[in-house]
């Protein structure tokens, strides 16, 4: 069945500012118009974060149990902790007529698209290798050698650009986020869109009472 929303599956390697898009872009919408998926994980929670805002924080026993019951639409390993995408929460909100932007790997990505092909993939990358090296340089928070290995990730991360239906590069941010705001309304002028939100409308323009 198609959903009256639709999923956004976002990526981009570590550094090339996907998250700062995402929310720069849904201050912009009400709540009702687009959310971001909340994801499950194992990892620890952080200063700041919020359980069920920023993520589902949850134990590994708990995440092979939702694995084993078949509740995620994609899952992955990520530097020793685990990640999933809850199928149940993603198909209520689209149902709702909400559109959901999933901030996820090409692995995740690769795996929600054989689920859900009418999903739509945008990849976001950097202008260039030294800038990406200079802002994860700039977040402050790793070692060298930890930089070191986030550029080689992601560079491999890289080569599966072309698996995306759109791409932006995130030179200036502004304009990146235009260019965001520009993909997400021409999905919503899709002619199946124009014909669920517009149903009543189109009826009476072709009546020929």
């Amino acid at each position: 069945m198609s959903q009256l929303g639709t999923l956004y599956i976002i990526s981009a390697p570590s550094g090339a500012g996907k998250s700062s898009l995402i929310q720069a872009f849904l201050k912009t919408q009400p709540r009702y118009d687009a959310q971001v998926s909340v994801s499950h994980t194992t990892r620890s929670k952080r200063e700041g974060e919020q359980n069920g805002v920023h993520y589902h924080f949850v134990d590994e026993a708990h995440f092979h149990q939702m694995v084993a019951h078949n509740e995620f639409l994609e899952y992955a390993e990520v530097f020793g902790k685990f990640y999933g995408t809850s199928k149940q929460s993603i198909l209520e909100t689209l149902n709702s007529g909400v559109d959901v932007f999933l901030d996820i790997d090409w692995q995740g990505a690769r795996q929600i698209r054989g689920k859900m092909p009418e999903s739509v993939s945008i990849f976001i990358l950097p202008p260039s290798k030294n800038e990406l090296l200079r802002r994860l340089k700039g977040r402050g928070q790793d070692s060298d050698e930890v930089i070191n290995f986030r550029m080689q990730k992601a560079i491999s991360e890289m080569e599966h650009y072309a698996e995306y239906d759109y791409i932006i590069i995130n030179d200036d941010f502004e304009k990146a986020l235009h260019d965001l705001k520009t993909i997400l309304r021409a999905e919503r002028l899709k002619l199946q869109k124009q014909i669920k939100a517009n149903d009543s409308l189109i009826f009476q323009l072709l009546s020929s009472e």
